[in-house]
Formats: structure tokens, C-alpha cells, sequence
């Protein structure tokens, strides 16, 4: 058989365990939370790679190698930035706002918690933070469905629309039907794929480049300082705004709301070692890979990489039997719809949940508002595929945009929402738009100061405006106390409870 005969039958493998996967949930789904949270029932395990999953993306197996392929280690300072932000958001706001939304209301998505933590009488805080989390999220999950469509056209020559459809064909399917929990087990799935991946080909890399001592001296050879992440004309600012990159985790909608489907407050802890433990020698292994690439394609000029992108792709093709090299497409492939059918959901549930039931119809049976997620998934889904139609590098450029977007609107309101009692609506609501909007302006400037990443700006403006603005307009509010004063306790009681053990 051909290479690419084994590369179908692995990826028909994977497509066929997401859609079992989907229909496995879909026959449990029986309310609303069920669909949009999963009945707070998720296990760390599943929760940890399921958040990493949903945020590492396809950067993690083509951006970052790539980047490190072309200008060595000095294009890893946004890893760092990241794995220093995803501690913190485990440590400092996964027991709290898993205790918080389920203290507050039962809320099942950040605007409804935003908006019952502050009784915010005039939705608008909701309502504007939906809009954020619509508007940027039809971008993201349409710039996951144009890497789809690049996936399928660079790899096996395929039509761009045809892959692209593909792509969004079976994750909006499991995504419909399963709800939160097919997205979260796919992710941990897809999740567990990309692990197995990123340090299978550094491995079997290093032995064909001669061991790690040869794989270094030869690109000690190619240039020295691709192995030193300092000096190479690198700035302090890129520096500065590569590491801000981890301030974006404290607001982004399709990991938090991990945190609030967690069993139990305790079980963070352990989610947090588990994500924390897979997201560091996941990095490790896309930094290795490239590092093994410039060796190996050094010491064989007979073959070419191209895009520097493929480094992964184009290691596992050569190094692998074509079935695992097919099962090695199908990781890069999973993390891209891992991160789409968690931005998916997260997009319909504000559709749904915080703008047509508070704008257009506040009451409905669960049996309805679950039809209306689904139809929810289904819209979005539509509109991100017209949007991707046309392949559009400016939409792909718009990820990192999006990911300063939601980490300047909602980075500073969900902490100090969670910790500190005197935050008030007005103070939330002014913040959050100042952010939005600071990081639209920003971003699309250029020269001098501009070119700080738009992220620390907006998070600064959010902060400082939504502490002046709550000073101004506090009033003490016994229930906001009481609320704020139980979820405290509760973090504390479990926390002091013995770990028990382990579930599924």
C-alpha cells in the first residue's frame, strides 16, 4: 500500500473514535448543564488535557517548532510566558471560581457568574461581555477551520474547502450531539495524542541525527546562537511582550470554564500538576523537535523541509512507518479541533445562555434550551465556514489578537471578582469594554510603544479603571458578602480535606 493509503486509515481512525465519542455523550446529555458544563462532573485528568488541548492549538505542534527552526531558542520566551500563566491560572483561580459559580446561582458560563457575583439588575455587564466573547470567538474558531482546510490542502494536496469542511464537518457534529463532555474527553483524547507525539518524534530524532551531542554540535555549527534564548538583537520589549502572553490566560472563556466543570474545589490541585506536567514536556518536545530538525535536515541537504511550519509534519513522515506517520497527521489535526470545538461551545453558549434568554426570551424548559445550544453550535458554525470560505491569512493572524482580546477584557474582572469583595458592576462592566476596546485600538498601530504586545496595556487599563470606577460607585451589599464569605469557606473546607481517591 501507499503512504498515503496508511495516512487515510489512520485519520478515519481518529475521525471515527471524535464521532463515537460525540454520540457516547449525546445519549447522556439530559439538561442544560449537562450540555454546557457537564453537570460539574468532570475527573482532573480529563479536565487538565482538556484545557491544554483546547489552548495549545496547532501552535504547538507548527507554530513554535517553526518559529524555533528559523531563529533558535530565543522564540521560546512565549512559551515561558505561557506555562508561567497556566500555573497561575490553575493556582490562583481554578478553586476559586469552581467554588464561586456554583455558590453564585449554579452559573454555567463567566458572563452569568459575572453578572449574579455583582447582581448586576441591568444584564448589561452579560450582555456586553457576550457580545465580546461572540465577536472574538467566530474570528477564532474560524481561523481553526482555515488551518483545517491548510492542513488537508498541504498534506495531501487535497482542495482547501473540501479539508476545510471536513474539519468542521466532524467537530461541529461531535460537538453538537456530546455537548461540553464530547468536547472535553475528545480534547483529552486529542490531548493525549499531542503528548505522545511531541516527544516520540525528538526521540527517534535524536538517534537519526547521532545522539544529542552530535544533534547540538551540528547546529552549534549552523549558527551558536540558535541555542542561547538571550542576544541574537532580541529587545527587551519582544521579550516583554512574549512573556505577557500569560497574562491572556486568566480570561480566556474556553479554559476557564474547565475550571468550573471540575467535581470538586480539591480536585484542582491534582488538575494542576497533571495539566502542568503535560504542558511542560509537551513544550520541551516542540522545542526539541525543532532543535532535531535543523540537525537532521543539516546533515541530509538532499531533502527539503520548505515551510518551516511542517518541521513536525515533515520528521514524522520520514522517520515513522507510514501508518504512524498518519497517526502523527492526526495529532497536529487534533490539536486544531481541539481548540475549535471548545471555542465552539463556549461561543454558543453565549449565544444562547447570556444573550437570546436575557435579551429575547428569559424563560425554557431544559429539553428547549438544549435544542437551542445545539442550534447555537450550528449558527456559529455556519458563519465561521462562510468567514473561512476564502482562505485569509489576515483571519489567522487575528488568533493573537483574539487571545489579547479576551485576556484584557476578562483577565482583570475575573480576579478581581474572585478576590476582592468591593468590585461592582459598574466597576466590572467599564473595565471589561476599556480592555476590549484598548487592545482593538492598539493592536492596529504601529512603531515606538505600539509595538508592545496589546495584551499589557489593555489588562493594565481594565485593572486600574475597574478599581477607580468600584471605589465610586460601592455600596455595601450583605448577599455579595455572605456569597463572597461562603465560597471562601468552601475552597478552604476542601482543600483541608485528605485527598481521596482517584476517579475515572
Amino acid at each position: 500500500m501507499s503512504d498515503q493509503v496508511f495516512h487515510v486509515i489512520a485519520l478515519a481512525v481518529y475521525f471515527a473514535a471524535m464521532l463515537a465519542i460525540g454520540w457516547y455523550f449525546f445519549v447522556r446529555t439530559k439538561n442544560l448543564d449537562d450540555y454546557m458544563l457537564g453537570g460539574r462532573g468532570l475527573p482532573p485528568s480529563v479536565a487538565a488535557l482538556s484545557a491544554g488541548a483546547s489552548d495549545m492549538s496547532g501552535w504547538l505542534l507548527m507554530g513554535l517548532p517553526g518559529a524555533i527552526y528559523v531563529s533558535g531558542l530565543v522564540e521560546g520566551w512565549i512559551a515561558v510566558g505561557l506555562t508561567a500563566g497556566a500555573w497561575l491560572n490553575w493556582k490562583v483561580v481554578a478553586p476559586r471560581l469552581r467554588s464561586y459559580t456554583q455558590v453564585s446561582n449554579g452559573s454555567i458560563t463567566i458572563p452569568s457568574f459575572l453578572e449574579s457575583r455583582l447582581r448586576d439588575r441591568t444584564h448589561l455587564l452579560r450582555i456586553a461581555s457576550g457580545v465580546i466573547i461572540l465577536v472574538f470567538f467566530t474570528f477564532y474558531v474560524s481561523s481553526g477551520m482555515v488551518a483545517g482546510g491548510v492542513f488537508f490542502a498541504s498534506s495531501f494536496g487535497m482542495d482547501y474547502r473540501f479539508g476545510m469542511l471536513l474539519v468542521a464537518g466532524v467537530t461541529v457534529l461531535y460537538t453538537v450531539f456530546g455537548g461540553f463532555l464530547a468536547a472535553s474527553y475528545t480534547d483529552f483524547v486529542q490531548g493525549a495524542m499531542m503528548f505522545l507525539a511531541l516527544l516520540a518524534v525528538p526521540i527517534v530524532g535524536v538517534f537519526a541525527t547521532g545522539g544529542v551531542g552530535e544533534t547540538l554540535s551540528t547546529v552549534r555549527d549552523i549558527d551558536p546562537g540558535m541555542l542561547t534564548m538571550v542576544g541574537g538583537g532580541v529587545s527587551a520589549m519582544a521579550v516583554v511582550s512574549a512573556l505577557a502572553w500569560g497574562l491572556g490566560y486568566f480570561g480566556q472563556p474556553h479554559i476557564i470554564v474547565r475550571f468550573m466543570a471540575l467535581r470538586t474545589t480539591q480536585e484542582a490541585t491534582a488538575a494542576r500538576r497533571i495539566g502542568m506536567g503535560w504542558m511542560l514536556l509537551s513544550v520541551l518536545g516542540a522545542i526539541a523537535t525543532a532543535v532535531v530538525g535543523v540537525a537532521f535536515f543539516r546533515q541530509n541537504p538532499g531533502l527539503d523541509l520548505g515551510d518551516p511550519e511542517t518541521v513536525f509534519i515533515t520528521l514524522g513522515q520520514l522517520l515513522f512507518h507510514p501508518l504512524i506517520g498518519g497517526f502523527l497527521l492526526a495529532a497536529v489535526l487534533a490539536a486544531i479541533m481541539s481548540t475549535i470545538s471548545s471555542q465552539l461551545l463556549v461561543t454558543a453558549s453565549a449565544l444562547t445562555e447570556d444573550l437570546y434568554k436575557v435579551v429575547v426570551r428569559r424563560s425554557a424548559t431544559d429539553r428547549q434550551q438544549v435544542r437551542l445550544g445545539r442550534l447555537g453550535v450550528l449558527v456559529i458554525s455556519l458563519v465561521a465556514v462562510a468567514m473561512a470560505w476564502t482562505q485569509n491569512d489576515t483571519i489567522l493572524a487575528l488568533v493573537a489578537f483574539a487571545w489579547a482580546g479576551f485576556g484584557a477584557a476578562f483577565g482583570p474582572t475575573i480576579l478581581l471578582a474572585l478576590y476582592w469583595r468591593r468590585l461592582t458592576a459598574g466597576g466590572a462592566l467599564a473595565g471589561t469594554i476599556l480592555g476590549a476596546v484598548t487592545v482593538g485600538v492598539w493592536g492596529n498601530v504601529e512603531g515606538g510603544i505600539f509595538d508592545l504586545y496589546e495584551i499589557l496595556p489593555g489588562f493594565a487599563l481594565n485593572l486600574v479603571v475597574a478599581v477607580v470606577v468600584s471605589h465610586l460607585t460601592h455600596r455595601h451589599n450583605a448577599e455579595i458578602t455572605a456569597e463572597f464569605d461562603e465560597s471562601l469557606a468552601q475552597v478552604r473546607d476542601d482543600q483541608a480535606v485528605p485527598a481521596a481517591a482517584p476517579g475515572p
